[in-house]
């Protein structure tokens, strides 16, 4: 089994092998919660934040005079390696864990301590030089330093995803221009409504997205105030006299992030409203984007006996069996997506609800399942505007023979026929197939030059 060091804890002693960075309470957890087999390495972004949490206590450390220089430097050098991406493969506890994220805090403090003690000189496990508990989490408690470093992970991702949203409402906003004069018709209730342009359809795509980004946003930054220095329960116990003044300031500047000290500690370790602001907004986008998405598969429809208004770009073979048949595969995978993100704001509800008075006990189910959704969501974003939207075209005649031949053309002579004579046009264009323009001249109803100006489809279509 290769060389062992042997580690104690309340429990008892446990063989650690020589060659991990993590000590007996990771292993512990490891061994406790088999539940996923998704190991917190999988969130690239949470590792490094525990990192940044805990170099910026050693730097406040330092600064207090609590620890000593060189112990500090090793730490925050230790911090800074996981930060850049090494050790990453040591953070090895299940996604999911009892004990509010105390497993993961844990995994933080021994392979961020077992790191140090190298710098320093000394060798793994010897912890009488530097301790995973005494020094590393020093005046922190899993329910502040956990917490903490769960925002500033959905913050960073939140960041990408917005970059995701802002090349997505990009490729609509430019395919917009595209279509400007391109005139289609309308729907509702999937009935024929008015002219339009489809470029004012897909400008409308873009707002959405935009929009939803901005709510992202907001959320995002509600993230930034965080409970560091609480503790246990946000009254500061244990902590260094003055290390929750000199914390954030160090946290800010490792990070590059505004982050700023919760208005009422208590509130902050108990409360999950940044959680729930997030996933609401999440949950916004994707219903919001799986409507757009539903669209784009029906104006693509057929092409032959659908909608064939637009032709998405042809990625794969549609069918195994049916010759030629294209399907539109980006926004069903998009749509998969959504569905996914739609049912994690379930959970995260009921997560946040399922707190106990000063801690909520479920905060590693709602970084697993928030940094999921935004890191799947910025992917779906990418992926809909490459490989879909900028390559949509549109079936220019089509739309034109769709538009001179509908009945709704009746609603444009409301205003000179009345309601009741348009009605009576639009039944008879359904019934005969002639269309409104033609049976309004036989009728004598307006003379050309009206009918001309009144029937114009771009003109009908431009907003007023």
């Amino acid at each position: 089994m290769g060389s062992q060091r042997t580690e104690h804890d309340l429990i008892g002693d446990r063989l650690v092998p020589e060659d991990v960075y993590y000590g007996i309470h990771t292993l512990r957890a490891r061994d406790n919660f088999p539940l996923t087999g998704i190991a917190l390495s999988a969130h690239p972004e949470l590792v490094g934040a525990l990192a940044a949490v805990k170099a910026a206590a050693a730097a406040a450390h330092r600064d207090l005079g609590v620890l000593a220089s060189e112990q500090a430097a090793a730490v925050i050098r230790a911090c800074e390696e996981i930060r850049e991406g090494r050790l990453h493969d040591q953070f090895v506890v299940d996604v999911f864990q009892g004990g509010a994220g105390t497993s993961a805090n844990m995994n933080a403090n021994e392979v961020i301590a077992n790191r140090a003690l190298e710098l320093l000189g000394h060798e793994r496990g010897a912890y009488a030089h530097l301790h995973p508990h005494d020094d590393v989490n020093r005046s922190q408690s899993t329910n502040d330093a956990f917490p903490t470093a769960v925002k500033l992970a959905l913050h960073v991702a939140a960041g990408r995803l917005l970059d995701g949203m802002s090349e997505l409402a990009g490729a609509f906003t430019e395919r917009g221009g595209t279509f400007a004069k391109t005139v289609k018709l309308g729907r509702t209730q999937l009935q024929d409504a008015v002219p339009m342009t489809l470029g004012q359809e897909f400008d409308a795509f873009a707002l959405t997205v935009r929009d939803d980004a901005e709510a992202v946003a907001r959320a995002s930054d509600a993230l930034l105030e965080v409970n560091l220095g609480g503790t246990a329960i946000g009254t500061g116990l244990n902590a260094e006299a003055g290390f929750a003044r000199a914390v954030v300031p160090h946290l800010a500047a490792i990070t590059g992030l505004p982050v700023r000290p919760a208005r009422d500690l208590i509130e902050s370790t108990q409360g999950m409203g940044g959680f729930l602001q997030l996933s609401g907004a999440l949950k916004q986008y994707a219903v919001r984007l799986a409507k757009i998405c539903n669209d784009l598969r029906l104006l693509c429809s057929g092409p032959g006996a659908g909608l064939g208004e637009i032709r998405l770009p042809a990625l794969q073979a549609g069918s195994s069996i049916m010759p030629g048949k294209v399907n539109p595969v980006v926004p069903e995978a998009v749509n998969q997506v959504c569905f996914e993100v739609i049912g994690v704001d379930a959970s995260v509800c009921a997560a946040a609800q399922a707190g106990q008075l000063q801690l909520n006990a479920f905060e590693p189910l709602i970084v697993h399942l928030l940094l999921n959704a935004v890191n799947r969501l910025d992917a779906a974003s990418r992926l809909l505007a490459e490989r879909c939207v900028r390559g949509i075209e549109a079936n220019e005649r089509h739309l034109r023979e769709l538009v001179e031949g509908s009945a709704s053309l009746a609603t444009a002579l409301n205003p000179v026929i009345g309601y009741q004579r348009a009605t009576e046009l639009a039944g008879e264009s359904l019934a005969t197939g002639l269309s409104v323009r033609e049976l309004a001249r036989r009728r004598g109803l307006l003379s050309e030059e009206e009918l001309e100006a009144r029937l114009d489809p771009w003109a009908l279509a431009r907003p007023r």
